[in-house]
């Protein structure tokens, strides 16, 4: 079935999303997926969760850390500035500890801490994680592309949410204890209602968050997860691996792609040796992919004669992959 027939055939998917190995043109087929949507009337917002996103040089256009940017109508484009995020989130945490506490100044100590903390390598998957969540519980748009990272951060990204909702799952529920217990003293004590549990309330907040950024990565009536892949060996190996890997954070996966196919015409022509080789090596990886992932695959997309960069060539990519 075509990409265009599976877009018709299930309205309600409004988050898509386009995964595999860095370099095989996820994030020009998340460009020319958004095109074509937004061309079809749909307002669609591709936004990267990859660091080193590179959706300013397909549009041609620095979206960085710009927020929702328009690119044409309809059609909006954002890439996250995680070190602004974590900055913002040093802020939120100085501001909550001064509320909380009644202090006039962070200590010492905990401004080192928070220092140290912001300095973490995972401090800018959780800042462009949270991101997402605000992106996603935001709304405002009928569709949302995510321009996701190489597989094994990928994985990674995907299992923060579960990580996460566990984490804060636990610590929500200590809390309530505790608030249990206070209730209890405060009865003996024959005192007034307790004041409002402020970190109990931000716990919660955060849960909730994650959850509803969470159950959209496994709705399989809201959610399309493609693969993208390339007619050779390690390629096709990596994604039936990727593929097990994902279905067990139940990743709804809704088909394949693959990208990078040579003009089958040239085989007729006089044409170097090396490429006659690369050819015949294609044919028969397009043998097995046909074989192994059968009517899981929605497009076959030629090698593109240049970069796709810019509205004309995205315009081009579009037509191919939804023609």
């Amino acid at each position: 079935m075509s990409l265009a027939k599976i877009f018709e055939q299930y309205p309600d998917r409004h988050y898509i999303m386009f995964g595999g190995k860095g370099g095989l043109g996820k994030t020009t087929f998340s460009a020319a997926a958004a095109y074509y949507l937004a061309k079809q009337g749909k307002k669609v917002l591709v936004f990267s969760v990859d660091p080193q996103a590179s959706l300013s040089d397909i549009f041609k256009k620095d979206i960085f850390g710009k927020g929702p940017t328009e690119i044409m109508p309809n059609l909006y484009a954002q890439e996250i500035d995680a070190d602004h995020r974590v900055r913002e989130y040093q802020q939120e945490i100085r501001q909550k500890i001064l509320d909380m506490y009644g202090m006039d100044k962070i200590p010492e100590e905990i401004e080192s801490y928070i220092q140290a903390a912001a300095a973490e390598p995972a401090m800018e998957e959780s800042a462009i994680f949270d991101e997402v969540v605000d992106i996603v519980v935001k709304g405002g748009y009928d569709y949302y592309i995510y321009d996701l990272v190489p597989l094994g951060h990928a994985l990674y990204y995907l299992s923060m949410a579960s990580v996460y909702d566990a984490w804060i799952g636990k610590i929500t529920g200590l809390r309530q204890q505790m608030r249990e217990y206070d209730q209890v003293a405060a009865t003996i004590r024959r005192d007034k209602d307790l004041d409002e549990d402020a970190i109990l309330n931000e716990l919660l907040y955060i849960k909730d968050r994650i959850n509803k950024s969470s159950s959209i990565l496994t709705d399989k009536q809201k959610t399309a997860f493609f693969f993208v892949l390339t007619p050779e060996e390690m390629i096709i190996n990596d994604t039936l691996k990727a593929a097990d890997l994902f279905a067990k954070f139940d990743v709804p996966l809704s088909g394949y792609i693959v990208n990078r196919v040579l003009p089958a015409e040239l085989k007729g022509q006089n044409i170097p040796d090396y490429l006659k080789h690369r050819i015949e090596m294609q044919d028969h990886y397009l043998k097995v992919i046909d074989e192994v992932f059968k009517d899981q695959i929605h497009a076959w997309v030629p090698e593109m004669e240049r970069d796709v960069t810019g509205l004309e060539m995205i315009e081009k990519l579009s037509n191919t992959m939804f023609g």
